[in-house]
């Protein structure tokens, strides 16, 4: 039997030896990522999640649980004490680089030509540059090039 980033047993998973249905089990859904992306964007309490996103209070509640089972996101009680607050975990800031490639991805695939959209920049206000995977000489990798070994 398998185990969450928690260490607690999980049962079902879609395809037990691919990574990329493991990851989409635990975070595939439409509001798991959005809850993500705003988790890296500051969010940090209940109420600025369901602001920000329009999600339902109850499937926000299950998602956050999800998320905190998994070991994505930690909850913590607010400076305040009267709430709690959900912080990014290491495993929760490691999807940084999925969510900006989605981004990347939206941006040339999602929108019309010349259609307004966000903009990811860095620290001194310049576009994120592209994210694309290289081999160890550098080399551009893509499905082409590229094969999954098995499990065996």
């Amino acid at each position: 039997m398998s185990r969450t980033a928690t260490g607690t047993p999980e049962s079902g998973w879609t395809d037990p030896d691919c990574p990329v249905a493991r990851t989409l089990d635990l975070v595939g859904d439409r509001w798991s990522l959005l809850v993500i992306r705003d988790a890296m964007d500051g969010a940090r309490s209940f109420t600025e999640f369901q602001r920000r996103t329009g999600i339902a209070r109850n499937i926000l509640t299950d998602r956050l649980r999800k998320l905190t089972a998994h070991g994505l996101l930690t909850r913590h009680t607010a400076p305040s004490g009267r709430r709690q607050e959900y912080v990014l975990t290491n495993a929760g800031h490691d999807l940084f680089p999925v969510v900006v490639t989605l981004r990347q991805w939206g941006e040339r695939h999602a929108f019309t030509s010349g259609e307004a959209h966000s903009t990811l920049i860095d620290q001194h206000g310049a576009p994120v540059p592209e994210l694309a995977p290289t081999s160890t000489d550098g080399t551009a990798l893509d499905a082409d090039t590229t094969r999954v070994q098995k499990a065996r």
